[in-house]
């Protein structure tokens, strides 16, 4: 019996390949998801999130776990939520934290939606967290290497 169908937020990177290849190895439905966020191919420019390569990589890691991949465009929900209010903030003096914003609004909002209208029950990320238990349930926690520690964009 399935544990159930789970979207991973797959950013081509290693942590989402493995949250994808474990939630695969215990019973879960798998796939992965990349979020097209409008950055531009240019020659020797550093994209930094979910470019072109970053997208390809995704698809192979999707195709090495023999799970589907898809790609859905956010460029115009993160010139919205994230980019717009960023340069309304910094213009007054402010300096906000995009990748925040983009969790907040963009993979654990609008990507959250999406999976859960497409029949998903879980989504799923690479963020580097650590789990603990209250009252039985789980709920994140600081992760055991502070270095590495993601917990304060969630």
């Amino acid at each position: 019996m399935m544990a159930g169908k789970v979207a991973v937020a797959m950013s081509g990177g290693v942590d989402s390949a493995v949250a994808a290849y474990l939630l695969r190895e215990k019973g879960y439905e798998t796939v992965g998801i990349t979020m097209c966020l409008g950055v531009a191919d240019q020659p020797g420019s550093k994209v930094k999130c979910c470019g072109p390569q970053e997208i390809e990589d995704a698809r192979r890691v999707c195709d090495l776990l023999e799970i589907p991949h898809y790609v859905m465009d956010f460029s115009g929900d993160l010139e919205e939520c994230v980019i717009a209010p960023f340069i309304r903030e910094y213009r007054r003096g402010r300096t906000p934290n995009p990748c925040v914003d983009c969790n907040r609004h963009i993979k654990f909002g609008v990507l959250m939606e999406k999976a859960l209208a497409m029949g998903f029950d879980y989504l799923a990320t690479g963020h580097y967290a650590g789990l603990s238990a209250v009252d039985g349930r789980p709920v994140m926690a600081v992760s055991r290497d502070p270095r590495k520690d993601q917990t304060y964009f969630l």
